[in-house]
């Protein structure tokens, strides 16, 4: 028998580090040792994966030694700084942050859409999208691979939770804040007033009743980091450098799930059934699309669901070779967590089998 790969999750005691534990702990059986690494005020810490107690450990270099692949889950600058630390130490690196995704040598995977990439790491790094990016990406792939992406339009409905722990937090303070006793909710022009300028953090405005076009910093040309993360990393994955692509992203007053509207252009024709059939055998995907049951995605149906739901399927009445198409999945989940866990397993079954 092969023998078993260790494994680290970096970053264990976060929103999505307590994921992937939970994932791991479903996969327990294929793996080897598994090591729980944070920084060091959390060290000491006493964690469950499944059934198993584990002590948190604080990142060193020592903390890498024998690992075989290491999940990383940091802000970027901390990413950039252990990240390289844990592939010298030997270990193949999935790192969640922004901070590798478009650097030349170091791939960036969607298991779905280039599963063959993880195989090119000559810096035993391998970079996970951005939440957004993977939502979009199993659906787009498969149509890609039939029928020739040229552009695309995407206009995001991002949840809370794309701002980690905090986020959250944000949202129910500020629901908390503005909804009296009677449960009706506040007039929407009396919400700057109840809550003040401290209640623009961290989204740049209030979100309670509201929608806030700005995800991510501000960039050149008036863009935000979300939007061209969209365009860049859906090049790189799909291997289309020269893909034209209009994003815009925005936060809605959702817990968890991010949604997007897609118009996408295609080398060939395509109609909205040869689609839909398409789709509904593509992994990762789930097709929920009946306009005559008011069958359609909501970001409530896919909370805690793997992989992502397409709905409102249809052919582009102005456009050639169109099709628009709504799009949503846990941003936490295969955002996130899942698709990390899906790498190492295309990585583990490289190695040991």
């Amino acid at each position: 028998m092969s023998k078993k790969l260790n494994l680290a999750i970096v970053g264990a005691t976060g929103v999505v580090g307590s994921m992937m534990r939970d994932l791991i702990a479903e996969e327990r059986d294929n793996w080897g040792e598994i090591r729980l690494i944070a920084s060091a005020r959390s060290a000491g810490k006493q964690l469950n994966v499944g059934d198993e107690t584990i002590e948190v450990q604080a990142i060193s270099p020592e903390a890498f030694e024998g690992i075989d692949i290491a999940h990383f889950d940091l802000p970027d600058e901390v990413s950039a700084e252990w990240v390289p630390v844990a592939a010298e130490k030997g270990a193949i690196v999935i790192d969640k942050s922004a901070y590798f995704r478009m650097v030349d040598d170091v791939p960036l995977v969607a298991p779905e859409a280039n599963p063959e990439a993880v195989r090119e790491r000559p810096r035993n790094i391998i970079a996970n999208a951005n939440c957004t990016t993977l939502t979009l990406v199993p659906a787009i792939a498969a149509l890609h691979r039939e029928y020739g992406l040229e552009s695309m339009s995407v206009s995001s409905y991002q949840a809370a939770s794309g701002s980690g722990k905090a986020g959250l937090e944000a949202l129910y303070d500020q629901v908390n804040a503005t909804t009296p006793a009677n449960g009706i909710g506040t007039r929407p022009d009396d919400v700057r007033a109840q809550l003040g300028e401290e209640y623009n953090e961290p989204f740049g405005a209030p979100l309670a009743w509201n929608v806030v076009p700005k995800v991510g910093g501000w960039k050149d040309g008036g863009w935000t980091s979300e939007e061209l993360k969209v365009r860049n990393e859906s090049r790189k994955i799909l291997s289309l450098p020269n893909l034209k692509v209009a994003s815009t992203c925005v936060r809605v007053p959702v817990a968890v799930g991010h949604a997007q509207a897609v118009h996408a252009t295609f080398g060939q024709d395509v109609s909205a059934d040869d689609a839909r059939a398409l789709l509904e055998k593509a992994p990762g995907v789930t097709v929920v699309d009946d306009p005559s049951t008011s069958q359609f995605p909501t970001s409530i149906d896919v909370a805690g669901k793997r992989g992502i739901v397409v709905g409102r399927i249809r052919q582009s009445l102005d456009f050639p070779n169109s099709l628009e198409f709504f799009v949503i999945g846990d941003n936490l989940l295969k955002g996130a967590a899942l698709n990390s866990i899906e790498i190492a397993d295309l990585v583990r079954k490289e190695l040991t089998e």
